[in-house]
C-alpha cells in the first residue's frame, strides 16, 4: 500500500466559447472574478478566440505601439486598455486565449503560478512534436529565440484572472504592429509556421485542458 501523500484535485467548472469581443471577455472574468473570491462559484478556465485586438497592459509603453488608435481601426483592429500585467500584445483568429479564474489563496506564490502557465504551454505544444522553454528574464513560452505562448495576468485577492494566449493558426502579420510585450529582440510564432500546416484548434484545445488539469491539479467539469 502507497505511503505518499494524495493529491486531492479540486473541481474548476470549463467553460468554452467561440469567438467573442475582447471587453465581453473582460467583464466575463470581472463577474466570475468576484463569484470565486466571495466562494459562490467554484473555479473556472475559460478557453475562447477573440475578434483582431491589440491590448494594453499595466507596464505598457507607448514607443511599443507602433500605429495609432485611427490607423488600427480603419483596419478592424481594436485596440484595448487592460488590467493584467505586461505591455502591449495582439490576439485574434486562429489562437487560444485562456482565462483560469483560480483561487491560489492557500499556495499564494505569484511566481509558481507563472510557471505552472509556462509549463502548461510548453507541455500542450510537445503533444504535437515542438520543444518549447522558458526564456530566462522573461515570460512565456519559446521556441528558439521566438514566442509561442504569451503569458500576462492579473490577481486580485489571489484570485487569479486573464492568463495565456497560445499562437496556433494566427496571422502573425498583425505582431508587426506592435513590440510584442516590448521585446524587441526576439520574434513570435506559431504551430502553424513550425509544422507548416493549419493545426484543429479543437485538438489543441483538447491537450490544454489536460495538461491544465495535471499541472494545476483540478479537474474540470463543463459547464
Amino acid at each position: 500500500m502507497s505511503t505518499g501523500t494524495r493529491i486531492v484535485e479540486r473541481d474548476c467548472e470549463l467553460i468554452l466559447l467561440d469567438t467573442i469581443p475582447y471587453q465581453e471577455g473582460v467583464e466575463l472574468q470581472e463577474s466570475y472574478t468576484q463569484a470565486v473570491a466571495s466562494g459562490r462559484e467554484n473555479e473556472k478556465l475559460i478557453l475562447l478566440q477573440h475578434p483582431h485586438v491589440i491590448t494594453l497592459g499595466r507596464g505598457f509603453h507607448q514607443e511599443n505601439l507602433l500605429f495609432t488608435k485611427e490607423w488600427l481601426k480603419e483596419r478592424g483592429i481594436a485596440l484595448e486598455e487592460c488590467g493584467r500585467g505586461g505591455d502591449v500584445t495582439y490576439h485574434g483568429p486562429g489562437q487560444i486565449v485562456g482565462y483560469p479564474i483560480l483561487n491560489i489563496g492557500d499556495q499564494p506564490d505569484l511566481h509558481l503560478y507563472l510557471r505552472n502557465l509556462e509549463e502548461l504551454l510548453i507541455r500542450c505544444v510537445s503533444d504535437f512534436g515542438i520543444e518549447a522553454h522558458r526564456e530566462a528574464g522573461m515570460t512565456g513560452a519559446w521556441v528558439a529565440q521566438e514566442k509561442i505562448g504569451a503569458i500576462g495576468v492579473r490577481v486580485s485577492r489571489w484570485v487569479t484572472s486573464h492568463g495565456f494566449a497560445l499562437n496556433v493558426n494566427t496571422d502573425l502579420r498583425f505582431f508587426d504592429f506592435i513590440v510584442p510585450c516590448g521585446i524587441k529582440q526576439y520574434g513570435v510564432t506559431s504551430l502553424k509556421k513550425l509544422l507548416g500546416l493549419d493545426v484543429d484548434i479543437e485538438t489543441v484545445r483538447n491537450s490544454l485542458i489536460k495538461h491544465f488539469q495535471e499541472v494545476f491539479q483540478r479537474k474540470l467539469r463543463i459547464r
